[in-house]
């Protein structure tokens, strides 16, 4: 009884350090990633375009709009943005697909008989 007792305790000791290793590690590739001019989402939902960073200090300034700048602690970081990959508009070589059924002629305004006419015949398709 005894040793499953142990087996359990290193059991959830081995648990542990695996999650702050892999807590560190996380944190780590956070911090190689964070530089000027990379985008920014803080833990309490700012996002802006880092500045700057000052590592003695722990403070990151970044631009939430173009002209205003907010400081915040290095360890609000929550996520960083990803640049989107840009998908290319086709064009096309020529001007016909954009000429395309513009020689029909639109549909005859519907009278207001005919729409009367038309309702009644909808309603009474519902019944």
């Amino acid at each position: 009884m005894s040793i499953l007792l142990f087996v359990m305790f290193g059991l959830l000791i081995f648990m542990m350090m695996r999650k702050q290793k892999k807590a560190k590690a996380a944190a780590a590739e956070k911090r190689s990633k964070l530089a000027p001019g990379v985008e920014i989402m803080t833990n309490f939902g700012l996002f802006g375009k880092v500045l700057s960073i000052d590592t003695e200090e722990n403070k990151i300034l970044m631009e939430i709009s173009p002209g205003t700048t907010a400081t915040v602690h290095s360890q609000t970081v929550a996520k960083i943005i990803e640049p989107a990959d840009e998908v290319e508009a086709i064009v096309p070589d020529d001007a016909s697909s954009l000429t395309l059924n513009l020689d029909k002629t639109p549909d005859a305004p519907e009278s207001v008989e005919d729409s009367l006419e038309r309702l009644k015949n909808e309603n009474n398709k519902d019944n």
